[in-house]
């Protein structure tokens, strides 16, 4: 596929007018020193506002973007809550085994809107004939890809809808739970909000490709680091049925780059709903990646992940999840590659609060370097109310190399008393059984070993709903896998 050239025309901006620009500025300044004032007055005990760090990033996140006045609410309360959220420590047991050092250590830039002489690949070709372009964060209306959709179908940033939708969304926005500090740093510098609405009964057709391309980014040893934090938000309402694909790349000539992704994903399913979730990181293997997806299911209704991430220095997911109804599907599939200095991280919580809830959760990952790691904390609680459970998680974990590091922590709380549940944890080299059985047919031990591999992450692959979408992973783990120069140690 051929570059396009961006035209002013081509990169959406939220509608404020120019001349505003330094009253906006100055008004957004004296909010926050309100927002920081107000804090430090609610919580005397605490010096929250006493970490520089935060306090720049804070205000630099703020001036950053314009708000789009339906994103008012989310502002405000991100903003005290990361005012009132410490930066995680190795002594914090959610960051125990993850290392953030190199993020604090970083100067913090925001990706600026991508320029008229910025010239990338898109992501999508006929093979998705809906395609929602995201550089650097910022939605990108002309690279961007909508086909017919049933009436009241929505697909477009908050900022350009209206009516009851709006409404709903609005609500939906006002009254999500927010994660931790990341989530607030999201919410203060996202330039917009991204909408995926399904009206009651309808079913799309077609899946919702959304692809994230990093094109900002430094060098290697950089102390700037630019951040991008694009927000999506899918509600499907009772009845409802969409696909949603989430690809997380970089431009060729960014491979390298140094740079913080930081996504949020928020996903609200009515009653009988379904949404099928497909998502692949390949990012730099010197960025940050880090992502939050939160999931909200009404009964009756089904969620379905299936994840393959490989990319960024440090790749976290945060994946929280709650049954808010009975006869409710979680199945959960994900796969982490470390073939570098990486960090793959997985942090799920799924709550089951209510009659017949079904889950299952299959985590694999694959570390295939002395220094890389991979940390799974999955929690799946079942509360008082949730009788007739049938719960399953379980983790597998290859370790290549003798230095490979992979901390597993299943954690299963059990509160009702008719349940079915099960998890369990397995950590190990290649069996040398496996590997006779191939030498005892002719084949070499290297060859075995990469088919042996490649078959282990296979399972997760083929549960990926479109061929298109196995095949490209495929090819991306096989030259990974596959020994050659650029795989050398980082």
């Amino acid at each position: 596929m051929s570059g396009i050239a961006l035209t002013p025309a081509a990169v959406f901006n939220p509608i404020i007018p120019s001349s505003s620009s330094s009253s906006f500025s100055s008004l957004k300044s004296h909010k926050f020193i309100k927002t920081r004032t107000r804090l430090t007055q609610f919580n005397n005990a605490i010096s929250i506002s006493s970490d520089p760090f935060l306090l720049d990033l804070a205000e630099t996140l703020e001036d950053s973007v314009p708000t789009p006045q339906p994103l008012q609410n989310l502002r405000e309360a991100s903003s005290e809550s990361l005012l009132s959220t410490p930066w995680p420590s190795r002594r914090d047991e959610p960051f125990r085994f993850t290392d953030l050092s190199f993020l604090r250590s970083s100067h913090i830039l925001p990706t600026p809107i991508p320029t008229t002489t910025t010239t990338v690949t898109p992501f999508s070709d006929d093979q998705f004939p809906c395609h929602v372009s995201f550089i650097d964060g910022h939605f990108i209306n002309s690279m961007s890809k909508n086909l017919e959709f049933p009436d009241g179908v929505y697909v477009g940033s908050l900022s350009n809808l209206s009516g009851e939708v709006a409404e709903r969304v609005l609500e939906l926005v006002s009254g999500l739970d927010g994660g931790d500090l990341f989530w607030s740093i999201n919410g203060m510098g996202a330039p917009d909000l991204m909408v995926v609405y399904v009206p009651e009964g309808v079913r799309v057709e077609n899946p919702v490709h959304l692809g994230y391309l990093s094109l900002q980014g430094s060098k290697e040893g950089s102390k700037d680091l630019y951040i991008s934090n694009p927000r999506v938000l899918v509600v499907v309402e009772k009845g409802g049925e969409v696909d949603i694909i989430e690809e997380f790349s970089n431009d060729d000539e960014n491979e390298n780059g140094f740079y913080w992704s930081n996504a949020v994903l928020e996903v609200v399913i009515g009653e009988g709903g379904k949404v099928r979730h497909s998502y692949i990181q390949t990012q730099s293997l010197v960025a940050a990646h880090i992502k939050w997806t939160s999931v909200r299911q009404e009964s009756s209704s089904t969620y379905e992940l299936t994840e393959v991430s490989t990319g960024g220095k440090l790749g976290r997911h945060n994946l929280h999840i709650k049954q808010l109804g009975p006869d409710t599907v979680t199945e959960l599939s994900t796969l982490h590659l470390s073939v570098g200095n990486q960090t793959q991280d997985l942090h799920s919580s799924l709550v089951l609060d209510h009659p017949r809830g079904f889950s299952r959760q299959l985590h694999k990952c694959i570390v295939a370097h002395s220094q890389g790691q991979a940390v799974f904390d999955g929690n799946v609680k079942v509360n008082r109310y949730a009788q007739q459970t049938d719960a399953g998680q379980l983790t597998r974990s290859l370790l290549l190399e003798p230095r490979a590091t992979v901390n597993v922590k299943p954690n299963l709380q059990i509160i009702a008393d008719d349940v079915k549940c099960s998890h369990g944890a397995a950590i190990s080299d290649l069996e040398q059984s496996q590997l006779l059985y191939f030498q005892a047919r002719g084949i070499d031990s290297e060859t075995a070993r990469r088919v042996l591999i490649f078959a282990f992450g296979g399972e997760i692959i083929d549960k990926f709903p479109y061929s298109s979408v196995r095949d490209k992973v495929r090819s991306q783990i096989k030259s990974l896998l596959d020994p050659s120069p650029k795989l050398a140690p980082l």
